[in-house]
């Protein structure tokens, strides 16, 4: 059974002591804490800062996207390299609010997930269906086609360490959640996929993270579930005392 991970995605919020006040109570809050891990992934702008803070704790650092190429003329972007000097360990990739809102495909997920690797980062692979598809039948073709379109460029070997995140687009931050039933479906059907990409023992160790309104009221039920191995929280993550009781789930 895979070790579970909190993960916080703060989005677009924290400027630099924002950042730096709330990485400190969540490295404060997560002392002593035994048999699950802790991560957060500011904005690009705080990523210094909160490593700065999270130096010398268990509370690991990824970066909210990257972009695939090393270096050279693409104004804007942030490579693979540059995000693992700033001290980030892992790197959110093809978050739905970025296939949604910036042309996010699974073809830029693969190349990002391939550079990701390169540059020594753990990808955190983000899969999920709209409500419509959800409506129409689609989850579990979208999602199988998500993630092999995703990984299709990722080394063997790096399995062993790469994280999936699912999380059904109707249900963020908009309240509603899949249900526990809902979501160890889909997360059974990704650890389907994954045993079909590489030997069984590595796909059973994969770490699934649940996201989608993974709040303090509802992350017990969800852990509960022999397939989700954590969770990917959005808006509960910018508040510490709703984290760490997130962090802190009942078993």
């Amino acid at each position: 059974m895979p070790t579970p991970l909190l993960a916080g995605n703060w989005k677009l919020h924290c400027l630099r002591q924002e950042a730096r006040d709330l990485a400190s109570a969540i490295v404060d809050g997560s002392k002593g804490l035994e048999g699950r891990d802790v991560l957060v992934a500011p904005p690009y702008t705080a990523l210094v800062d909160t490593a700065e803070v999270l130096s010398g704790s268990s509370v690991a650092l990824s970066s909210q996207d990257l972009y695939w190429e090393p270096k050279g003329a693409f104004t804007g972007q942030v490579s693979a390299a540059m995000i693992k000097d700033t001290g980030c360990s892992h790197a959110i990739i093809g978050h739905s609010e970025r296939r949604q809102h910036f042309g996010e495909t699974d073809y830029t997920v693969a190349k990002k997930v391939a550079a990701a690797d390169e540059a020594g980062l753990i990808p955190i692979v983000c899969v999920g269906e709209t409500l419509e598809q959800r409506e129409e039948g689609a989850t579990m073709a979208l999602v199988e086609k998500q993630v092999r379109g995703g990984l299709f460029e990722l080394p063997a070997e790096a399995f062993k360490t790469l994280i999936v995140a699912y999380e059904p687009v109707w249900a963020i931050g908009t309240g509603k959640t899949a249900t526990p039933e809902q979501a160890e479906e889909v997360h059974q059907h990704i650890r389907s996929v994954l045993r079909s990409l590489t030997e069984d023992a590595i796909a059973d160790d994969i770490r699934i993270l649940y996201g989608g309104s993974v709040k303090p009221d509802n992350v017990d039920e969800l852990m509960a579930c022999p397939n989700v191995n954590g969770a990917l929280v959005g808006g509960a993550s910018l508040k510490a005392d709703d984290f760490l009781r997130i962090v802190h789930y009942q078993e």
